[in-house]
């Protein structure tokens, strides 16, 4: 597939990006207008637990230090980063060492998860055609971002992405994006960025749409009171014995 074409470029940089955000926009309000019971992560915890825990905690603990790694590499100039004496060199190596170890910390609570549902057959039977697109988009996705932090900036040397991919997407989300500054961006880049967005137009009719729920209900929530079965409260016992 040619990525380097002006017209394709101008496409995949500039209206691409767009329509994945509208639908991640439209999509989460539809969904949460029209299917609010299907507002959920899903949990399959009942089918099964113990690979569900390690590949659960692995992904979410590595994906939200992955966000906040691409906040600070994206959204901050690169000026600021020289106004407080980061060299590129430093700045370069830290981002290696932190997203190559969160990226795999991510990979790794991905392969879990797809083995599990790959492995258990009740886990199996209970996944929808969304939660594989989910499931693959989400896998496509980091290991691109590793296959670009552990792979193309250890052979050659470490691209400068906040000269280009930066300013690209803070054009984005500020209405005004160049897709000039992208043609020179490296293929396996290039991949990335494109997956991250196809992540966000699937999102809103996947079960990622629970990311933008907060559970502050919980807060103001009466306790929840259990019992065994079969037990009968001292309450119970003194009604049917008249004593009350």
């Amino acid at each position: 597939m040619n990525l380097e074409g002006d017209g394709m470029n101008e496409f995949l940089f500039v209206v691409y990006p767009y329509l994945s955000l509208t639908l991640l926009v439209v999509g989460t309000l539809a969904r949460y207008n029209y299917d609010q019971i299907g507002w959920t992560s899903k949990s399959s915890e009942l089918l099964e637990k113990r690979l569900l825990r390690v590949g659960s905690l692995l992904f979410h603990w590595g994906i939200i230090f992955v966000f906040f790694g691409h906040v600070a590499g994206l959204l901050i100039p690169i000026s600021v980063y020289q106004a407080l004496g980061i060299s590129e060199h430093l700045y370069h190596l830290g981002a290696m060492a932190m997203g190559g170890l969160t990226g795999l910390m991510t990979l790794a609570g991905l392969g879990i998860l797809l083995l599990r549902r790959l492995g258990v057959r009740r886990v199996m039977r209970n996944t929808a055609p969304a939660d594989w697109a989910a499931l693959g988009f989400l896998i496509a996705t980091v290991a691109m971002g590793l296959l670009m932090t552990l792979g193309y900036n250890v052979t050659h040397l470490p691209y400068e992405y906040r000269t280009t991919v930066g300013p690209w997407i803070r054009g984005v989300l500020l209405l005004h994006p160049d897709a000039g500054l992208m043609a020179g961006v490296p293929l396996v880049l290039k991949i990335h960025i494109l997956t991250a967005f196809g992540l966000f137009a699937i999102s809103p009719f996947t079960r990622l749409v629970h990311i933008w729920s907060l559970p502050l209900a919980y807060l103001r929530r009466a306790p929840m009171q259990y019992r065994r079965r079969g037990v009968v409260s001292p309450v119970g016992d003194a009604g049917r014995d008249g004593s009350d």
